[in-house]
C-alpha cells in the first residue's frame, strides 16, 4: 500500500516529508520520492528501494521549497524502478497517487494521440497529463482538478502540486 504526505510550511519541507514517510514504512513499499516548489519551479528526487536511498539522494542533491508532496510506492502498474516512482511530473504538474486508475489505458491512448509523451509505465502518469491538458485548454487549477476527477475511474487518493501555485496542495479521493 502506498503512502502519501504533503506539507505546506514556512521552512524547507523535504526532510520533514521524508520523516513523515518513515512513519508509513510499515505499509511496505518499493520506491519513494519527494517533490517541492522552490522559486516557482517544481523539483523532485526519487529513489528505488528504501527511504535511506532517497535520503542519500537528498543529501547529494538537496531540495529547497516550503511546500511539497511525498510518496512511498508499492508497484501495481509498472516495475519498481526510479523512473516509475512518484511524484510524476509534466508541464508544471506533480502528482502522487495511491490506488488504481481503472481506465488508465484508454486515457493514455487518448492523451498520447493528442501528443502527450509518457515517461513511465504507471497508471498515475495519466493524471498529470490530464491536468496539464486541461490547463493548456485554459482551465484554472480547481477546474482542471474537477475535469480530471470526472474522467478517471477507480478507487484512489492523490495529491497534486501546481508549479504556478506555491502555497496549495490539492488532494482528492474516490472510494
Amino acid at each position: 500500500m502506498c503512502g502519501i504526505v504533503g506539507i505546506v510550511g514556512n521552512q524547507p519541507v523535504s526532510e520533514r516529508l521524508v520523516e513523515a514517510l518513515k512513519r508509513l514504512e510499515y505499509r511496505g513499499y518499493d520506491s519513494a520520492g519527494v517533490a517541492t516548489i522552490d522559486a516557482g519551479t517544481l523539483q523532485r528526487r526519487r529513489a528505488e528501494g528504501k527511504l535511506v536511498n532517497l535520503e542519500s539522494r537528498l543529501r547529494e542533491e538537496p531540495l529547497a521549497g516550503t511546500i511539497g508532496i511525498a510518496h512511498t510506492r508499492w508497484a501495481t502498474h509498472g516495475a519498481p524502478t526510479e523512473r516509475n516512482a512518484h511524484p510524476h511530473f509534466t508541464e508544471g504538474v506533480a502528482v502522487v497517487h495511491n490506488g488504481i486508475i481503472e481506465n488508465f489505458a484508454e486515457l493514455k491512448d487518448e492523451l498520447a494521440a493528442g501528443g502527450a509523451e509518457f515517461q513511465t509505465e504507471t497508471d498515475t502518469e495519466v493524471v498529470a497529463h490530464l491536468l496539464a491538458k486541461y490547463r493548456r485548454d485554459g482551465l484554472g487549477r480547481r477546474e482542471a482538478m474537477h475535469a480530471m476527477l470526472k474522467r478517471v475511474k477507480g478507487a484512489y487518493a492523490l495529491a497534486v502540486l501546481f508549479e504556478d501555485d506555491p502555497s496549495t496542495i490539492m488532494a482528492a479521493r474516490n472510494g
